[in-house]
């Protein structure tokens, strides 16, 4: 499996990158900074200029079935907002 994952397509990732050219992806939990940048220009043929990660915690769920009650945890993941060097785009949708 490769360090990124999936992009991160939201409303207001898209809004982000319409304005200020920063696109999100979910990202392997070990990857760094320099790794990530590496994988997102070799993969779609930008200059990243900078890289901000968070990870993304856990959140309980908790649903009343008839059973009972059903305990669980959504997963945690790595989340990586790169910002691209003026005048370059990715469009996500080429594909589709």
């Amino acid at each position: 499996m490769g360090i990124i994952i999936k992009p991160i397509i939201t409303e207001k990732m898209s809004n982000l990158g319409e304005t200020l050219n920063r696109y999100g992806f979910k990202v392997d939990k070990n990857a760094n900074k320099i790794e990530i940048k590496n994988a997102i220009e070799k993969m779609y043929s930008v200059t990243v200029t900078d890289v901000n990660t968070m990870v993304s915690a856990p959140k309980k769920r908790i649903r009343y079935t008839k059973s009972g009650f059903n305990k669980g945890a959504t997963t945690a993941y790595k989340k990586a907002i790169v910002t691209l060097k003026e005048g370059d785009t990715i469009d996500f949708y080429s594909n589709i």
